[in-house]
């Protein structure tokens, strides 16, 4: 007997939809007025892969700033008008995603690059912080001893 996997998107993404029906209601209910792109992050033993899926959107209208750990990529995609809308369900608008970066993480040294409607942030790790380690000096070591 075969077993069918069935997803309930529901339950996978609760807090995507009840974002989206709060965003829907807002305003005159008619149209969307911004969405959330999706993310996806990997880490590898150099570097976090960020991934953020933006389609129809221009790379001159992506903002990616870094202020105290927390990365922020923003922007807009804008609606091309051509006649009138008979159905639409592809969201415009802004969007906002965050997300905190480790300690100790360079922003200078942060690669963006953006092809396809994909936005790439390559991410190095910091250098792993070892303890220091002080040796007591022998002219310390004679004055406690005495």
């Amino acid at each position: 007997m075969t077993n069918l996997l069935i997803r309930d998107p529901f339950l996978a993404q609760p807090f995507r939809l009840m974002d989206e029906l709060l965003r829907s209601s807002a305003g005159n209910g008619s149209r969307v007025s911004g969405f959330t792109p999706p993310v996806d992050v990997h880490e590898t033993e150099e570097e976090y892969l960020v991934k953020v899926d933006l389609p129809g959107v221009k790379s001159d209208d992506v903002n990616i700033e870094v202020n105290d750990n927390v990365l922020s990529v923003s922007g807009s995609r804008v609606a091309a008008e051509t006649g009138g809308a008979q159905l639409v369900e592809r969201p415009y608008g802004t969007f906002a995603r965050t997300l905190t970066l480790p300690q100790g993480v360079n922003s200078d040294s942060i690669e963006a690059g953006f092809q396809d409607g994909v936005l790439e942030l390559r991410i190095p790790k910091p250098a792993e912080r070892k303890p220091k380690k002080i040796t007591i000096g022998g002219a310390a070591k004679k004055a406690i001893e005495k």
